[in-house]
């Protein structure tokens, strides 16, 4: 296929197009709705999908959340959380009646407005008829007292259970096991905890401590709370034996992990990476975006506490504690994977799950960059980017029939590799096309427009044809969206392996099937 001649815009030109992009939206700015109805002008129930094409059943239109404050009380003897959710919410129409996504809770009792208000729990759905009718446009609160244990059989959950107490990993579709949510990224929310803890334990969530409270009994209240707006399958919520280590990053930036007491002094090796992987990845995307950072190594000796090595819970990533254990060369890049991450899937979330690629395509890309500089060979022995993309462009057509195209997966193969090293691939193509210092510009406008806010893969495209001053959006849909591998530019001799249509793609390999890597393997 043809593309436009590369045409590199002078280094001055580009700066000055990526200042003019750095205008960011409102935090909770209407997000891209797809697949829902115009708004009602007179009362009816609000719609129980936000349209999308991954997991359609999920999120709820007809408001917006504003904030949630989680009031969680833990019980070490019952292993039981006692929780109360407030949301703020603003609707969009007039409601008779609203949803919020809930799995396995136990819900006590709903009020709206503090008016008591009626509930039934359908399938994932908590439905909420108020006492009286919601007008378009009003702020309302809404509080459920409801109970949890987060040791319960469920289809999916987003509870991990530990040796001394709980973490979560909600990701993608679990956070409304966890609490009543509007649960899907484009909904980004204000977010405080409370989480009140027996003696001996020690309760953590996403954000920055704000409060201590000592209680009768020998009880404690911590309170935590996230400067910047969240998605809610990024909501850290944890309580166990630790101990909190804080260090300082670049420029300040104060680091804490929360780690298991009797692992700390074990653990430090790799926590001490932390400072110079954020020195690294801000010298590429700029400043870190949220207030703090770390590690959680959740206090679990399971083989798979949780079904992968780690998760970019914001502010907060928890990992398997015995991963963490191997040597700087076993871990740095899926450390770095994951702070990346802080950019792209938590910064600027997707504006549905067919946005995955941004998230895991950006964080494998820079992942292996910091491999390969430092030449720690991967698990086919490559030590270039350039020969890893090579392999990986070899089975581009093979992958494409297997898992779909890059930004088009489904809920069967959303964390295949075609977002992983697809994404790689897709990045790598563009950044041959328009040169290494348009990328860096496009990469920097796309993060600071949407910061703190959702993005779609069209978001990105208009992003990058802006700032290099190419229209690019018929090479990125053919990488995106074609079901042939295109040509990859500067690397005319590159060839695609025909479809085996007897063979399947590997599957990603079990402990890297669900959020792990490509960095890593």
């Amino acid at each position: 296929m043809r593309y436009r001649t590369r045409v590199t815009a002078p280094a001055a030109a580009l700066i000055g197009t990526a200042a003019a992009l750095t205008t960011a939206p409102s935090a909770h700015a209407t997000p891209t709705r797809t697949g829902t109805s115009a708004p009602r002008t007179s009362g009816g129930p609000g719609p129980e999908t936000l349209g999308d094409t991954v997991y359609p059943a999920l999120g709820n239109d007809g408001y917006r959340v504003a904030a949630y404050h989680l009031d969680f009380s833990y019980d070490a003897t019952t292993r039981l959380v006692d929780a109360t959710a407030t949301l703020k919410i603003r609707t969009t129409q007039a409601l008779t009646r609203f949803s919020l996504d809930g799995l396995g809770l136990d819900i006590h009792s709903v009020r709206v407005g503090g008016r008591t208000a009626t509930f039934e729990q359908v399938d994932e759905k908590l439905r909420i008829t108020p006492a009286r009718t919601l007008p378009a446009k009003c702020a309302v609160t809404v509080c459920v007292e409801y109970s949890a244990d987060p040791r319960r059989a469920l289809p999916h959950t987003g509870w991990v259970d530990t040796l001394d107490g709980f973490a979560v990993a909600c990701q993608a579709d679990s956070a409304h096991t966890v609490f009543p949510c509007n649960d899907h990224p484009s909904d980004k929310a204000d977010f405080t905890f409370r989480l009140t803890v027996p003696v001996g334990l020690r309760g953590v969530a996403s954000g920055l401590l704000v409060r201590t409270e000592s209680l009768s009994g020998g009880r404690t209240a911590y309170t935590y709370r996230s400067r910047e707006p969240m998605a809610t399958e990024l909501v850290q919520i944890t309580v166990g034996d630790y101990v909190v280590k804080d260090r300082q990053g670049p420029h300040g930036l104060p680091l804490r992990d929360v780690v298991p007491a009797a692992r700390a002094e074990a653990l430090e090796p790799a926590l001490a990476l932390t400072p110079k992987l954020v020195e690294w990845v801000e010298a590429r995307l700029g400043a870190y975006p949220f207030e703090t950072y770390g590690l959680l190594p959740c206090n679990s000796d399971a083989a798979e506490p949780f079904g992968f090595t780690g998760l970019e819970t914001q502010t907060l990533t928890i990992y398997r504690p015995k991963y963490l254990l191997q040597e700087e060369k076993k871990i740095g890049s899926h450390m770095m994977h994951e702070l990346v991450h802080s950019y792209f899937g938590n910064s600027v979330s997707p504006a549905t799950w067919a946005d995955l690629w941004l998230n895991e395509g950006h964080a494998d890309f820079y992942g292996l960059l910091y491999r390969y500089e430092r030449g720690w060979p991967d698990s086919l022995g490559m030590t270039t980017l350039e020969a890893r993309m090579k392999n990986t462009y070899a089975q581009g057509d093979q992958w494409r029939h297997d898992w779909g195209p890059v930004a088009a997966p489904n809920a069967a193969n959303l964390f295949e590799g075609q977002r992983y090293l697809g994404g790689v691939l897709v990045l790598y193509a563009l950044r041959n096309l328009v040169g290494e210092e348009p990328f860096s510009a496009l990469e920097r406008a796309f993060l600071a427009r949407y910061r703190n806010s959702s993005a779609s893969t069209e978001d990105y495209i208009a992003v990058a044809s802006e700032v290099t001053g190419q229209d690019l959006s018929g090479f990125l849909r053919d990488w995106l969206y074609g079901t042939k591998t295109p040509r990859m530019p500067g690397h005319p001799d590159w060839t695609v392996t025909p479809v085996n249509p007897a063979l399947t793609a590997p599957r990603r390999r079990k402990g890297a099937d669900h959020h792990e890597s490509s960095a890593t393997l």
